[in-house]
């Protein structure tokens, strides 16, 4: 079921969205050649209790972590543990929090040291193509709108949207209805509603868009082994452009 959120649980999910985005800030300071996944997690999990959230994923689904730390051909879900992170890596970082009984969620791929132009380029593309797509994230229009939008970019850059997992509702629920895909056609889907709340998030790969899940059962990586970016943040759905509540 699609809710549509009162005043007062999107200032619950405002405050949420602000402490994703401080936690988000304060770890790309942390990342460097040689820190541990470990660390990062154990750093973000003090952090958002410091500040009044609850970490949204830990347990989530039987998940062990606060955070996800995906590296290089990990798209997402990766369990933070004693890797050490090398110059020239990719991570991406996916944080939920909770406040009220209330989620946000967002995620960032940043670089550690000296990464290649190619690697670069997909972060930027990723990013570049979460802010093509909510161009369309305006009351009246429809959730394939928002996502072939965030196709049709992604492929003009040379890059493939993962089809296997998309973004979703959010709210009291973490993963809530409607699902949205970062593929598919234009003018088809629910269509938004304003004081909707989603989580866009484009999960980009440098070569082919499949995927596989890992012997962990948790961490998704890349079926070539390429590099895998991850952008996202939540935002409500207003009648103009939507409100971003995790940047």
């Amino acid at each position: 079921m699609i809710t549509i959120k009162s005043e007062a649980e999107l200032d619950s999910m405002r405050a949420a969205g602000r402490i994703v985005a401080m936690v988000l800030k304060e770890l790309e300071k942390l990342i460097r050649p040689g820190i541990t996944t470990k660390e990062l997690d154990e750093f973000a999990e003090e952090y958002i209790i410091k500040n009044g959230g609850i970490p949204s994923f830990k347990g989530l689904y039987g998940y062990p972590a606060s955070i996800c730390t995906s590296v290089n051909d990990e798209v997402v879900h990766g369990i933070p543990g004693m890797r050490r992170l090398e110059d020239g890596d990719i991570i991406s970082i996916d944080v939920g929090v909770c406040v009220d009984g209330l989620h946000a969620d967002a995620a960032r791929t940043f670089a550690v040291g000296n990464i290649s132009d190619t690697a670069r380029f997909l972060i930027k593309v990723t990013e570049e193509s979460f802010f093509e797509g909510i161009k369309n994230a305006v009351a009246g229009k429809r959730v394939g709108d928002i996502s072939n939008s965030i196709q049709r970019y992604v492929e003009s850059r040379g890059f493939s949207v993962v089809r296997d997992l998309v973004g979703h509702g959010i709210g009291r629920k973490f993963h809530e209805s409607p699902q949205v895909p970062n593929f598919g056609k234009a003018g088809v889907g629910i269509r938004l509603i304003k004081n909707m709340t989603l989580a866009v998030e484009p999960m980009v790969n440098e070569g082919s868009y499949k995927v596989y899940t890992d012997k962990d059962g948790w961490t998704v990586k890349t079926l070539d082994g390429k590099l895998s970016a991850h952008y996202e943040n939540t935002i409500i759905i207003t009648e103009s452009l939507p409100e971003i509540i995790t940047l």
